[in-house]
């Protein structure tokens, strides 16, 4: 099967699917919990084995991303929460960011790279 074969809706929703079969609807669902409808359940099982490929592959590389992520915001912690113990309450990570080793400048610049790819770091309750 050639690429201009793929059905991408068939692919985004093997992205999106939870396998277990539900013995409310004895469908497969998707990852929130809504259940298939018969169409999408239809749709899930006429897909290719390169349809399957291609999702799993998506999926491998989102889950990679997420634990890349996870540890990159421990990282990132273990990194500053030190520094804040030295900083008056109140500071932000501007005020922390002098007192670093080069060495950590740069391994705080890489982790803002993964953690705040915008540039932007949001604490719980900014807006």
């Amino acid at each position: 099967m050639t690429l201009s074969n793929i059905r991408l809706d068939v692919v985004t929703l093997l992205c999106d699917t939870d396998f277990k079969r539900r013995p409310d609807t004895n469908r497969w669902s998707h990852l929130d919990g809504r259940p298939f409808t018969q169409a999408e359940q239809t749709l899930a099982l006429s897909s290719t084995r390169e349809e399957f490929e291609i999702a799993a592959a998506q999926i491998q590389r989102e889950g990679d991303y997420r634990r890349e992520y996870q540890e990159a915001v421990h990282a990132f912690l273990k990194l500053l929460l030190p520094y804040f113990a030295q900083v008056p309450d109140g500071s932000t990570v501007s005020d922390v960011i002098p007192r670093m080793t080069d060495e950590e400048r740069t391994a705080f610049e890489r982790l803002c790279d993964i953690v705040a790819p915008d540039g932007y770091l949001y604490a719980p309750g900014d807006n």
